[in-house]
């Protein structure tokens, strides 16, 4: 493999691939092996890695098993393998600042961490800091759903085994864990109205459109005319402020979403803010990047005349499976499945813990797929900073998901019993 290093700041970029490479070679730290490297100031650099032919990132073998019940016995073992890498670094006073399980890769029965140009060394041949430890696995952590989060004490048992010199407090790691996760969610939705190597951005004062890169090609025409897209669709819904389409293209399934601007009234209340097009598609890579079930953010597209707001569009891809209404109705005196309810348990739980409200709860907003009951229609979705605020919109979203079924009938009960409630919110 070879990685070529150009540009104003190639010389310090290849020292430290160079030199980050000899120091995980000195620490015992399995690396493909350096076979040659140089750097020419009227060029760049060079390095020449054995390349392993047929090697797995432990980042592909975890988007295998995140889906699976938080800390089955596979995700224990994948975390489990990273862990000890993680651990024999600190035990020899290094870091990986971009730490990450892309940079882990698997290959003949032995792990090999790759990246050393993200090396770093705080004393020679001392352990790394307790602090410095504390913001390292704080970034590992991060990376990960928030469900895994209460098994952090059980997963580090790997790690302590090769680096036992810190006790690690385990509020204070959660804390470090909670301020690197804000930090990236912000970072993400930053990038999803910027150009950047995730979205392709353009943004005018005739309009907006913001794609994800690996679909521009695919949503093309789509793009070029959503309108006639629309109309040779399937629609769904049609009313005066939002009109729905489901869109086949190319063979897949897209679902296509028109915010109507119904008259001048109401061209004035919406030309001066964000349109719903655009929280919506704010609002879906939130929970996706969250890790809560929705359809996938494909593209948003606003029409503007002098940067004034008129029509928009939010495209996602389109889901498959039954509204929990329609999955619950043969259920009206008897418990759905367990799945289902496991599911829908998880789903609330993770709205508490993000502090996110829907906004508008009812039963067809919750879609079963994959496993898992998905949220749509996210005009009204909100993520809360204050406790208090959040407590009246999940108690408000609570009763309206309740009120999806009669208040005497069996479903009712169970879920009234099942749901979580905000502390000091008032009780049904």
């Amino acid at each position: 493999m070879a990685k070529l290093l150009v540009g104003r700041k190639a010389a310090p970029r290849f020292r430290h691939e160079r030199d980050g490479v000899r120091m995980l070679v000195g620490a015992g730290v399995n690396t493909p092996a350096l076979l040659t490297a140089g750097f020419d100031p009227s060029a760049g650099g060079w390095l020449l890695f054995d390349y392993l032919d047929g090697a797995r990132s432990l980042g592909d073998i975890w988007r295998e098993v995140e889906r699976q019940q938080a800390l089955s016995d596979r995700q224990r073992e994948v975390l489990g393998m990273a862990l000890r890498v993680i651990g024999t670094m600190h035990h020899r006073g290094m870091w990986q600042q971009d730490l990450h399980l892309d940079n882990l890769l698997c290959h003949d029965g032995h792990l090999y961490l790759v990246d050393g140009g993200s090396m770093r060394v705080e004393t020679q041949g001392r352990t790394l800091s307790l602090r410095r430890v504390l913001e390292n696995l704080g970034i590992f952590f991060a990376q990960l759903p928030p469900a895994i989060d209460p098994f952090i004490g059980e997963l580090l048992e790997p790690y302590l085994r090769t680096n036992g010199t810190h006790p690690l407090p385990p509020a204070e790691l959660q804390k470090q864990v909670n301020k690197v996760r804000s930090w990236r969610l912000r970072d993400y939705l930053r990038k999803t109205g910027r150009d950047c190597s995730l979205f392709d951005v353009q943004s005018g004062p005739l309009g907006l459109q913001a794609v994800r890169r690996d679909e521009v090609a695919a949503l093309r025409q789509l793009l070029d005319d959503p309108d006639r897209c629309i109309a040779n669709g399937c629609i769904l819904k049609t009313g005066g402020s939002a009109t729905v389409a489901r869109v086949d293209l190319d063979g897949r399934r897209l679902l296509v979403k028109r915010y109507n601007i119904k008259n001048f009234v109401h061209y004035l209340r919406r030309f001066w803010r964000p349109s719903r097009a655009w929280h919506s598609w704010r609002a879906g890579s939130r929970l996706m990047f969250l890790g809560i079930a929705t359809p996938k953010p494909l593209a948003v597209i606003e029409h503007r005349n002098c940067w004034l707001r008129s029509r928009a569009y939010f495209v996602t891809e389109y889901l498959e499976g039954e509204d929990i209404i329609s999955s619950f109705r043969p259920f009206h005196g008897s418990s759905p499945p367990v799945a289902q309810l496991q599911a829908l348990d998880g789903l609330f739980a993770s709205l508490l813990r993000e502090r996110i409200s829907h906004g508008d709860m009812k039963g067809h907003n919750l879609i079963w797929h994959d496993g898992q009951w998905a949220l749509i229609d996210l005009d009204a979705m909100r993520q809360h900073c204050c406790q208090r605020s959040f407590a009246r919109a999940y108690a408000r979203d609570r009763a309206r998901f309740l009120n999806n079924w009669p208040p005497d009938s069996h479903l009712y009960l169970l879920l009234d019993q099942r749901l979580p409630r905000v502390p000091d919110t008032p009780t049904r």
